[in-house]
């Protein structure tokens, strides 16, 4: 049975998940602060961690963030009263994997989880663990890359799209091929989204970013990475 983790300090929305999820055959586990929250995902192998934001002792950002630099990689619904643009795109930024506001319904809630769960199934689609394009590095497996002998300090969602386009080198890709490839198909945000992490990306990936040798924007259609021609 699939394990969930639920993290809310609503005692009324704990009960209600719990209850639907139980329902669907999921295994709940509950906890009602950030450092609650923390602990037990470090300890247990979750399928999915439902996660509110704004809770007592640690927020669901700073959940995100211990548990993404501990190497806890289980995906992360965020859940929050908050319907703002922002507040959505730093909790992807961070490493969540969803964002669902509240008020929700618990068969949406189902249907993501098991949206994710299809999603990390079909994630290996190559055996190529290590990519290289140019001076770039990326090992797959250890979520590390380099170029240049250079450590590239990446949140998860810029390492996952960077990966993606390694997979693709050569190739444009669109930002609604993004979106479905990075965040996924279900992922409900828009395509500026796209934009920002690239712009986030570049600026780690170039030396000079306004300049950039490696990731191309290909005008009317999207983005490319490349090998650059004085490489």
């Amino acid at each position: 049975m699939d394990k969930i983790l639920v993290v809310d300090d609503e005692p009324a929305i704990v009960t209600l998940l719990q209850y639907n999820l139980e329902q669907a055959q999921y295994s709940v586990t509950t906890a009602a602060d950030g450092e609650e929250a923390v602990a037990k995902a470090m300890a247990t192998d979750f399928q999915c961690i439902l996660l509110d934001l704004m809770l007592p002792k640690l927020d669901g950002y700073g959940v995100t963030r211990r548990l993404r630099e501990a190497g806890v990689h289980t995906p992360i619904i965020m859940l929050t009263a908050k319907d703002d643009e922002m507040d959505k795109i730093i909790g992807l930024e961070l490493g969540a994997d969803d964002y669902v506001t509240k008020p929700f319904s618990p068969r949406e809630i189902i249907a993501r989880i098991k949206a994710i769960g299809r999603r990390v199934a079909e994630r290996p689609k190559s055996t190529v663990t290590d990519l290289h394009v140019g001076e770039l590095s990326i090992d797959t497996v250890a979520h590390k890359a380099e170029i240049a002998g250079r450590k590239l300090d990446l949140t998860p969602t810029e390492f996952r799209l960077l990966a993606c386009f390694a997979q693709n080198a050569g190739h444009t890709l669109s930002r609604e091929q993004l979106l479905e490839n990075v965040w996924g198909a279900e992922f409900s945000g828009n395509t500026r989204m796209v934009d920002i992490q690239i712009s986030h990306l570049r600026d780690k990936l170039e030396l000079d970013p306004k300049n950039p040798r490696y990731l191309q924007t290909i005008r009317g259609f999207g983005y490319q990475l490349e090998e650059p021609t004085d490489a």
